[in-house]
């Protein structure tokens, strides 16, 4: 697999569009740390690793009726074109009204967070 995280994306898009419950991923800790930013910002219910050898990273998908809370997901920074930005370039998903997950040296997070620390990094996502 080349991109670990373009996979975990699609999973969750496509179980999101399947309106399946739960998904499970291969972890990792950067994924553990994608999950738990999307359940801070809720957008998923809960988030466990299981397992000891090969662990796997289990997603509670959040649904409102027949639709999912996640409308979107989009990979920005690939392993082919990294995408890096400074703190002022934050862009705004969908007038606010989403968020961008930032790999920063200061560990993963939002853009809003970000923004108010005053540090860059590489863009790793859009959710909405």
């Amino acid at each position: 697999m080349v991109d670990p995280i373009s996979d975990m994306l699609t999973r969750i898009r496509n179980a999101n569009r399947a309106l399946l419950p739960t998904v499970e991923l291969p972890h990792s800790r950067m994924k553990e740390s994608i999950a738990n930013i999307l359940k801070k910002e809720g957008y998923i219910g809960e988030f466990s690793v299981e397992g000891k050898g090969m662990k796997t990273l289990k997603l509670k998908l959040k649904y409102e009726g027949k639709k999912g809370v996640i409308e979107g997901l989009r990979r920005v920074s690939t392993p082919g074109l990294r995408r890096y930005i400074g703190s002022t370039e934050i862009p705004r998903v969908r007038g606010g009204l989403g968020i961008s997950i930032l790999s920063t040296s200061q560990g993963l997070m939002t853009g809003t967070q970000a923004r108010k620390s005053n540090v860059g990094g590489e863009l790793v996502c859009y959710v909405w």
